[in-house]
C-alpha cells in the first residue's frame, strides 16, 4: 500500500547530524503525505483503512521525535556557540610597558 522510500532515510557520511535529521524529517513528511493520499482511496477495506491510520500515527510519532531531536541539536549548537563567545570575552591581559 505504501511505497518504500529508503532514499529519504539514508544519509551520506559527510552530512552533519542536523542535516541527517532534516533529511529524515523530509522523508517522514513525504511518507505522511502518501499515507493520507492512500487513506482517501474509497476502495480500501476497513482493515486497510485501519492499517493506513496506524501508519499515519506511527509516522507522526516518528516525525515529532525527529523534530524534538532537531530542536535539541540546535539548542546544543547555540549553547556551544555562546560558550565559545563567552570564553573569548574574558578579562583583558594588560601589561605596562615602560
Amino acid at each position: 500500500m505504501f511505497p518504500n522510500l529508503p532514499g529519504f532515510f539514508e544519509g551520506e557520511a559527510k552530512m552533519t547530524e542536523l542535516e541527517v535529521l532534516d533529511r529524515n524529517t523530509q522523508g517522514l513528511k513525504e511518507l505522511l503525505r502518501v499515507a493520507w493520499r492512500d487513506l482517501a482511496n474509497p476502495s480500501l477495506t476497513p482493515f486497510e483503512r485501519r492499517e493506513a491510520r496506524n501508519q499515519i500515527n506511527q509516522y507522526g510519532a516518528e516525525l515529532r521525535r525527529h523534530l524534538q531531536l532537531i530542536e535539541a541539536e540546535r539548542n546544543r549548537a547555540r549553547k556551544q556557540l555562546a560558550e565559545g563567545a563567552a570564553q573569548g570575552v574574558g578579562k583583558p591581559n594588560f601589561r605596562i610597558l615602560a
